[in-house]
């Protein structure tokens, strides 16, 4: 299990919980100003979950303003970059003279070395934080400085995988061993790089060995938001990533599995996950198969059959029959 930090706003006397938090937010990220309307009853669950190098922290906390002062960054300057993923809520972001406003499924992003002002929405916000050392970062000198303040999406593209990962480790530490953190952490950098250089407009900023770690990543989610394409082709995926063919298969060759092999177990899972679903039950099959690509439906049953053992048909009745 990965070492975690947990704080619990109900842990704590009403009286004393904003100071706790502050305390909190000041001794184990880089110290900033809190305040908010909520003080005298403040209601917050976190968790701080270290990643080598790299901080992980998701949080739901009541409406909040933190203030990152010349002051404070003269006092002391973890020079590192913060990136948060918004769940739940809104915000909006002063930095310098760039202001920005970030809404759910949006990351926003900060610099520990730049005075900036973030308020969050209304309502109770639920993020997942990231910090990480500027050093740390594979980008070219300079580069994640004009990343900084730009909007973020989490919805699509290398947002969206960095967002899985980010929900994915955080929804339950137990799955992995302490030792993982450091790979961890080395993966969640290579993302947030990726993201970085694809909100610049261009990946040359990345470092070789991480664009070669990163590709493999992001030509399967690119794949996944286009499982529905009948004429989404080794080539197509080779030219949308200005790769050639074979260095795309050689790619797909170390995950063990071959393009279209892998494209087809992805359609097979999406369409066996619909042929479960209760509320598609009167789906005809053959809609289903189309959903995920697969225009002829005797390709679609033959393909089923042999992944799972039963006709989608039976495959379906089989799972009615135990939900009933």
């Amino acid at each position: 299990m990965l070492v975690e930090t947990v704080f619990r706003s109900e842990d704590v006397p009403a009286a004393d919980r904003f100071e706790c938090w502050r305390e909190l937010m000041s001794r184990s990220y880089a110290p900033m100003e809190l305040r908010s309307d909520h003080a005298d009853d403040f209601r917050a669950h976190q968790r701080l979950i270290g990643l080598g190098a790299v901080s992980v922290w998701p949080g739901e906390f009541q409406p909040l303003v933190f203030r990152r002062t010349p002051k404070l960054i003269r006092q002391s300057d973890p020079e590192v970059y913060q990136l948060t993923l918004v769940l739940k809520g809104s915000g909006r972001l002063v930095l310098g003279r760039q202001e920005a406003t970030c809404d759910a499924y949006e990351f926003h992003s900060n610099d520990s070395s730049r005075p900036s002002e973030t308020w969050t929405g209304r309502e109770r916000t639920g993020i997942v934080g990231v910090e990480l050392p500027k050093a740390q970062l594979p980008l070219q000198r300079g580069r994640a400085d004009q990343a900084i303040g730009r909007r973020m999406s989490a919805k699509e593209g290398v947002g969206a995988l960095l967002a899985q990962f980010l929900t994915q480790v955080t929804s339950n530490t137990g799955q992995y061993a302490p030792d993982d953190a450091p790979r961890l952490g080395t993966v969640l950098t290579d993302l947030v790089a990726a993201l970085f250089a694809h909100t610049l407009g261009t990946d040359t900023s990345l470092t070789p060995d991480t664009h070669r770690r990163t590709l493999p990543l992001l030509i399967q989610a690119f794949i996944q938001q286009r499982l529905h394409d009948p004429d989404l082709t080794p080539p197509s995926i080779a030219a949308a990533h200005h790769i050639s063919l074979s260095y795309l298969h050689r790619l797909f060759q170390d995950e063990g599995a071959t393009v279209a092999s892998w494209i087809r177990r992805q359609r097979l899972e999406r369409a066996r996950h619909n042929l479960t679903d209760p509320a598609l039950r009167t789906v005809p099959i053959r809609s289903i198969a189309a959903r995920w690509g697969f225009t002829h439906p005797s390709d679609f049953s033959r393909a089923f059959r042999t992944a799972y053992g039963l006709s989608p048909r039976d495959y379906r009745h089989q799972a009615t029959r135990s939900t009933a």
